[in-house]
């Protein structure tokens, strides 16, 4: 139907005066009459980008039509269909806006795989991190016996100092130098705390096992028996961190099958000094990464809309914003299958939230993801209490 009167002294079908009616009523603004269209409840204007479309009330339908009117403004929805989120009155697809005013997950530090591995061999400064060296068995450049269990950890503090700052973890590479008589063989276990919290609060990183990175191990041209080891995550493993952990449990090496395999025993308790199987020394331990930005409040805004909405809609819009959010913080987690809760340690431990806060939280975003079309339930292992 072009843009144009009906001649009065012609039988036209009912469809056709109901359209040319409601085209009159709904699509003649600024001097222009266009064709209203039922399917999508909007005017199409003859001379774009000047608008003729008016004031077109609520419609109730499926799809992006509404469930219910406004009672206060009958041009505008009070609810929506599955799938869509009440937008200023009007129900449009349920889409995310991007995550980076609450947590910036993308940096100029995401390079390609063999940039970033040439970056972590050379140490270089714009992906290092200067974390804190905590521990009571271990002095950092001093000799000492490792026939026991000692404990070292490398925190960035963030909780106190830099609370608009998250940190992602590319590598790590250690230097440390044994004697000369020494039978050792270094064993570290790593676990890392990624947003704060208790030990408990940790999860481990399976070096070496299925397709995880093992320690590449480099020997030191020095007079002394060093090496560098570095633990490269690169892209396809990286993750959040705010603390790692150092466990380094040393083991006797023996040379067997003709030198090409070697067998490792625990190494026995020194009950004598003369039993003692060689010192070690550990010249730096250094976290390679990156921090991105943070911002507690934003979320914490989102977080308040779930009870108490600014605006009709503004809930659903805050509950899709913290269902995309929740997906692409577990999406980081460490391997393995379902994903690790690491959204639930970020409300705990950077916003602060008490457990039952982010059980209530988690339970919102359940049942909202329920009500989407094609919904899968979400699994995610817990590591938070």
């Amino acid at each position: 139907m072009g843009y144009h009167f009906l001649p009065i002294g012609e039988i036209k079908p009912l469809h056709i005066w109901l359209s040319y009616c409601l085209s009159r009523l709904y699509c003649s603004e600024n001097g222009h009459v266009g064709v209203y269209s039922q399917e999508s409840h909007s005017c199409s204007c003859p001379y774009a980008p000047v608008s003729c479309q008016g004031v077109i009330p609520c419609s109730v339908g499926d799809s992006s039509r509404c469930t219910s009117c406004s009672t206060e403004n009958r041009t505008r929805c009070s609810s929506c269909n599955a799938g869509f989120t009440l937008t200023q009155g009007v129900c449009r697809p349920s889409v995310p806006d991007p995550t980076d005013p609450y947590l910036g997950l993308e940096s100029d530090r995401d390079l390609q795989d063999l940039e970033l591995r040439y970056l972590l061999q050379q140490r270089d400064p714009r992906i290092t991190l200067h974390g804190v060296f905590v521990s009571n068995d271990v002095r950092v450049n001093t000799w000492f016996d490792p026939s026991w269990r000692k404990r070292m950890l490398l925190t960035l503090k963030s909780n106190r100092v830099k609370s608009n700052r998250v940190h992602m973890l590319l590598g790590i590479a250690l230097q440390f130098c044994l004697t000369s008589n020494s039978t050792l063989e270094p064993a570290f276990s790593l676990f890392v705390n990624p947003f704060g919290g208790s030990h408990a609060e940790s999860w481990t990183m399976p070096i070496g096992q299925s397709e995880y990175p093992d320690w590449e191990r480099t020997k030191l041209d020095r007079p002394l028996d060093c090496y560098n080891w570095t633990l490269t995550l690169g892209n396809r493993w990286k993750s959040f961190f705010e603390t790692v952990h150092f466990y380094l449990r040393s083991r006797i090496r023996e040379p067997g099958g003709g030198n090409r395999t070697t067998v490792y025993y625990e190494p026995p308790v020194p009950t004598e000094p003369t039993s003692n199987v060689g010192y070690i020394k550990i010249n730096s331990m250094q976290l390679l990464g990156y921090s991105v930005h943070f911002d507690p409040e934003a979320i914490q805004d989102l977080i308040l809309q779930i009870d108490y909405p600014y605006t009709q809609g503004s809930q659903d819009s805050a509950l899709l914003q913290l269902v995309e959010l929740r997906y692409r913080v577990n999406r980081l987690s460490p391997p393995g299958a379902p994903h690790t809760d690491l959204f639930s340690c970020l409300l705990r431990h950077r916003l602060k939230l008490s457990s039952a806060d982010v059980s209530r939280i988690l339970t919102a975003l359940q049942d909202f993801s329920s009500r989407q079309p094609n919904h899968q339930e979400y699994e995610a292992n817990k590591l938070c209490s």
